[in-house]
Formats: structure tokens, sequence, C-alpha cells
């Protein structure tokens, strides 16, 4: 293989570990902070679900990502190690701060951001990009939504039960956990295995746009491993920093996330599961009172999301101009 593919895939897979290590804190925050389960076992639940996830559930979002974002003739590798990069900038950035941000919407602002640089405005998928940018927006939504009602569900049916019922919510916690870790596990580790064929394919050692299984195996390495990691600093924001997680809210939060993303990787639609479970931790916050949910945190996430697809962008059309210059 050519240099620069060898350093393309190289990348790709940083992304996929990144986005375990950045992302691991949607699956366990609130089950750690919730006293349902020690961080280690959260954490190794989270990674060997996150390995069995891509196997499970199709590739419709590798192809939504590699295939329908960027015209053909702008998806050269040059425009997609941009982006990659980008998208590597950024979560690392986010994961300083502590800020729960989008790796899926990094990823998407790098394309396009490269793609025109490279390419011009032309470049960009009008279609591909409206289901992106649908999934990415409607999504958060349905966590928000889905989580209030889900809550007032929960509480309807629990009341006037003792407190044991709490062991009950921690226990399940096990299952659910396990479902959430598995949809995240098939949409996010789909992105980069689109991301891939979609250079494989850029540089002639694919003919055609087919995932083969060895990329699907690396993909779902990479991301297992940077979850066995964990990203500490974003479970501490997940975890406590919107009001007290107590069982009942870990227990409904997985579970609507849980539906939300592995709904949407099903469908091929790319989702941020950052987005779907901070919003739905809101919903489930806000079903039992407004004033239990601390707005001003969820407002700082709010403007890293808006801000990050923009960022991302002009970061890779910056990437783009250096690795046009090394590739020349």
């Amino acid at each position: 293989m050519p240099p620069i593919l060898i350093a393309f895939i190289a990348a790709a897979l940083i992304f996929d570990f990144l986005n375990g290590f950045h992302d691991s804190a949607n699956i366990v925050a609130t089950m750690i902070s919730s006293r349902a389960m020690s961080p280690r076992r959260a954490m190794l639940l989270s990674a060997m679900a996150h390995l069995a996830g891509p196997f499970l559930f199709g590739v419709a979002v590798a192809t939504t990502i590699g295939h329908e974002v960027v015209q053909p003739h702008a998806s050269t590798i040059q425009v997609v190690l941009a982006a990659l990069l980008a998208a590597i900038g950024w979560n690392l950035i986010t994961w300083f701060l502590g800020i729960p941000s989008s790796s899926s919407h990094a990823l998407v602002g790098g394309l396009i951001g490269a793609a025109i640089m490279g390419h011009g405005l032309g470049a960009v998928q009008l279609s591909g990009l409206a289901k992106v940018v649908a999934a990415l927006l409607l999504s958060p939504l349905v966590g928000l939504v889905g989580g209030y009602a889900l809550m007032k569900l929960v509480l309807f049916l629990a009341r006037g039960a003792s407190p044991s019922i709490n062991r009950f919510f921690k226990r399940s916690q096990t299952i659910t956990a396990l479902g959430l870790a598995l949809s995240h596990g098939a949409n996010d580790a789909q992105k980069t295995m689109g991301i891939i064929t979609m250079g494989m394919v850029a540089s002639g050692a694919l003919a055609q746009f087919r995932v083969p299984l060895w990329v699907v195996a690396a993909s779902a390495g990479a991301i297992a491993l940077g979850t066995s990691l964990g990203g500490w600093r974003i479970i501490r924001t997940l975890g406590g920093k919107f009001y007290k997680i107590r069982p009942v809210h870990s227990f409904t939060a997985q579970i609507t996330s849980a539906a939300v993303i592995l709904g949407a990787a099903l469908l091929g639609g790319p989702v941020s599961t950052t987005q779907v479970v901070s919003s739905a931790i809101l919903g489930i916050g806000s079903a039992e009172r407004l004033s239990k949910v601390r707005w001003g945190v969820a407002g700082s996430i709010v403007a890293a999301w808006l801000l990050t697809i923009p960022a991302s962008g002009l970061f890779a059309a910056l990437a783009y101009a250096a690795v046009r210059h090394w590739t020349l």
C-alpha cells in the first residue's frame, strides 16, 4: 500500500479509538454515578458490546457516510484524511475541556470543509447531506421527548413502591447498558468503516464501495479499545453536572438512548450518541421538575454542538491544504 493510504488507515483507526474514548462516557456515566456498577466493570461490559455491535447490525450507516455525503470525484484520499485529522483535533479539544461534543458532527463537518476546500461547493451531495443533518438534528429531540415520556411512565408504574425498587433499577442496568453499548458500537464504528472504505476506493485499492470484513473487525476493535479506557472528564459532566443521577434516571436514560440510536443505525442515519444521551438525561430530569436540571450546563453543551460542524470544517480546510502540499 502507498504511504498515504497507510497514514490514512492509521488516522481512521485513531479517530475510531478516540470516538470510543470520548463517547464511552455516554454509555457508562449514568450507571457509574447511580452506583449501579463499578467503573471498571462498566467499562469492560461496554467495550465487549462495542466489539460485537458492528458485526450484528449491518453497514447501513457506513454506506451513508462513505457514499452519500461527498460527490465521488471529490472523495479523494486527501479530502478524507483531512476530515479525519480535523475530527481527531476537535475530539481532543472537547475531551480536554470536558465537553460532551459529537464525533459524528466533527466527522461530517470535516468532510464538508475538506471537500469544499479541494473541489468547491459542488463537491457536497445535498441529498445525502440532508439525510445526515436530519438524523443529527432530529435524534436529540426524540431523545428529549422520549426520555420525558418514559420517565413519566416509569414514575407512574412505580408509584407507591418501596425504596427497595432501586435494587431493580440497579440490577436491570446490566441489560439496558448492554443494549446501549451495542447500539453505539453499531452506529459509531460504522462511521469509521465507511471512511476507510471510502479512502480505499479513492486510492484504487477497492474497485467499488463494499466494506471488507477486516475493516469491520479493525473498526470494532479500535472503538472497543477506546471505550475500555474511557474519557473520565466527560463522564463527570454527564454523570453529575446536570443533576444528581439516581438509579431510576440511569435505567430510563439507557432504554431511551438505546432505542433511538439502534433505530437510526438500522435506517442508516448517523446520529450523535452524545446528543441523544445528553438530551435523554435532560428530558428525564424535566419529567420530575424543570428546576431539577442545571440548564446553564446544558446551554454550554448545546453551544459546543452548534460550533462542532463549522469548527471542524475550518480545521479540515486547513488540514487539506497541508495534506495536499505533503502529497504533491
